[in-house]
């Protein structure tokens, strides 16, 4: 699925020549449409000529009605598309402040590009303006950086905010611009004299074109995990069965003690198991909190290395292909899960030194329970991290085992 790797597809020639094509084309686009001439875009403000509204947010409607149909067809992943990160009152500041500035000179950054590029005597001087004030900021951010970086979000939309789902979000928005474009239209009779009956009639069926395909986005709704699963099975289904993808607790000990990796453990068990023995720095979760949980994890590092773990791989499979679908990279499964970590862990090697070695031990149970992901060691108490095997240390081991780990960087996906 897209967003396609342009490098690996034209080159490194082609895919700057369509950056360049990308942009000359938005540049034609705003130049056209009056955007590099200040006194249009200040006209915004005082209800005069409304073009920068209508321009912008028909962008807006297209470009999600685009981006949502492709994703609803399969054809797009929408967890790798770049979404600005929410930073709520610094960016409701830097709104404002952009806004002032916007008023006083006449332009935003983009169209002051434009009017530069244009020869255009105050685009010029507003490009130069900008310059000088990205200078300051980077020079003076220290002071505010603790403002800067609060009330983070992460990537927060619109369907979140409003606990809706995709397709009814996509058309509320859809309304919402059509009843601004009809109120702009009764702005500009009533501050700029100009009248709406002479505007083009083919405004009239771009609305119904926009309006049916929100529609029926309503209907059609958005890929589940499991669809997204579907799509990918073929790709990565032979990883599990041929086992590429089951990392021996060996080898998850010593990514735990790597600094220049940053390991995420993701126990998918019950919370009585949990409570009774767990590795530690191991968040407990499960399946279906996984959806959400994915949103908070596609954010981490690209030298993340994420660790789901089971009682023994059924369960600790399924959150892999979960979070696999969802374009999480570099996860991996605890191969035989909590059992094989004691297996290996909870004996004689665990007697370490550490205080906690007085602690007893787990002791494997003489006829364990039949099924998947049953717990087979019986513990004195629900002690959690604090057993030994919670913490072994890699040096007090030698156990040898197969690599599996190829940590991946995460695909580009634009933006800034």
């Amino acid at each position: 699925m897209a967003p396609f790797p342009l490098e690996a597809l034209f080159g490194k020639f082609g895919m700057y020549a369509i950056y360049l094509a990308i942009g000359f084309g938005f540049g034609f686009v705003l130049e056209i449409s009056g955007f590099a001439n200040s006194k249009k875009l200040a006209a915004q403000f005082y209800f005069k000529d409304m073009t920068v509204l209508k321009v912008m947010f028909t962008g807006i409607i297209v470009a999600m009605l685009l981006v949502f149909s492709a994703v609803a067809l399969g054809l797009l992943d929408y967890n790798r598309v770049w979404v600005n990160l929410t930073y709520l009152w610094p960016g409701i500041v830097g709104g404002l402040i952009m806004g002032f500035g916007f008023i006083i000179g006449g332009f935003c950054p983009g169209t002051s590009l434009v009017a530069a590029a244009t020869a255009k005597i105050d685009g010029i001087f507003f490009v130069l303006g900008v310059t000088f004030g990205i200078f300051i900021f980077g020079e003076t951010v220290q002071y505010f950086e603790d403002f800067f970086y609060s009330s983070f979000m992460g990537r927060f939309t619109l369907p979140e905010l409003f606990g809706l789902p995709t397709g009814v979000t996509v058309l509320g928005v859809v309304l919402m611009a059509l009843f601004m474009f009809w109120g702009g239209e009764q702005l500009e009779k009533i501050f700029g004299g100009e009248d709406p009956a002479k505007a083009p009639k083919l405004r009239y069926a771009g609305a119904g074109v926009t309006v049916l395909i929100a529609v029926l986005l309503v209907f059609i709704g958005q890929p589940t995990t499991a669809d997204k699963w579907d799509t990918i099975a073929a790709e990565k289904q032979p990883m599990l069965d041929n086992r590429e993808v089951q990392v021996h607790p060996a080898e998850a000990l010593e990514y735990i003690y790597n600094d220049r990796v940053d390991v995420v453990l993701l126990d998918i068990r019950s919370e009585n198991d949990y409570n009774l023995f767990h590795i530690q720095d191991a968040q407990l979760t499960s399946l279906d909190e996984l959806p959400e949980l994915t949103k908070t994890l596609l954010q981490k590092p690209a030298n993340t290395l994420f660790v789901v773990m089971s009682n023994d791989e059924a369960t600790a499979t399924e959150a892999w292909k979960a979070l696999t679908a969802e374009s999480l990279t570099n996860v991996y499964i605890l191969e035989g899960g909590i059992n094989n970590w004691l297996d290996n862990f909870s004996g004689a090697g665990a007697e370490t030194e550490n205080a906690d070695a007085a602690l007893p031990h787990p002791k494997p149970l003489t006829n364990p329970a039949p099924g998947d992901d049953i717990l087979r060691y019986a513990f004195p108490a629900a002690l959690g991290a604090l057993y030994p095997a919670a913490t072994p240390e890699p040096h007090d081991f030698e156990i040898e085992y197969t690599p599996k780990v190829k940590l991946e960087l995460k695909q580009a996906s634009g933006g800034g």
